[in-house]
């Protein structure tokens, strides 16, 4: 879901919500087209978006809605843990899974209370710094899935974002523990590379995805 504000990610991901909210998408519009998917595939979706288009919407509207339409989960990056209790009720009512941010900073305190929150899966920030493609897994990397490996225990799911785009990388922050890789930034790159036409889009899109589910395998 598009927001005017994207704090946590990069030029390229920025790039892609002034186009998407100047095409006029809105939230709404974003959960309808999660219900027309649905119609055609039994993959679990989750949703991000920013909490100020939830908020806006009311969280009851805005789960009531998700969760009708097909939501499995919601990231919302810039919601912390200490002021998401309301929004935590909510998700629980309606059956929608949260999924929290950890970063390589995040305290032991924190991220034990970070797991008392998310119930989809634990989003792991790989690096320090916003979202965006990047040539390497760094070490630090490596160290943070270790880390937060002892604290999920493999209660939920542990999926690793931010600077991850190339095969390589998902087979490597999956050979270190995790559980599933986040590929962002480079997806909508591809997107933003193909806009002129929709069917090389497509296939573009299929190909990169295709290449990097292989490296799961």
């Amino acid at each position: 879901i598009p927001f005017s504000d994207p704090i946590a990610d990069g030029p390229t991901i920025q790039a892609a919500t002034v186009r998407s909210l100047k095409a006029g998408t809105r939230p709404r519009m974003v959960l309808r087209m999660v219900e027309e998917i649905k119609q055609e595939t039994h993959v679990p979706i989750v949703i991000l978006s920013y909490y100020n288009p939830i908020f806006r919407m009311g969280l009851k509207n805005f789960f009531e809605e998700a969760s009708a339409r097909g939501v499995d989960g919601v990231v919302v990056p810039d919601l912390p843990v200490e002021e998401a209790g309301e929004y935590k009720e909510f998700a629980e009512a309606y059956e929608v899974d949260t999924v929290f941010l950890a970063a390589p900073s995040t305290s032991t305190e924190r991220m034990k209370r970070i797991m008392d929150y998310t119930s989809g899966f634990l989003y792991l920030v790989s690096v320090f710094g916003v979202t965006g493609a990047r040539e390497n897994i760094q070490d630090v990397t490596v160290e943070t899935i270790r880390k937060a490996l002892h604290f999920t225990q493999r209660r939920v799911p542990l999926a690793v974002g931010f600077g991850v785009s190339k095969p390589e990388h998902v087979r490597q922050v999956l050979e270190s523990g995790a559980d599933a890789a986040i590929v962002g930034s480079r997806l909508v790159k591809v997107i933003e590379e193909n806009l002129g036409d929709e069917e090389k889009m497509v296939e573009a899109l299929r190909e990169h995805t295709r290449k990097l589910k292989e490296a799961t395998l």
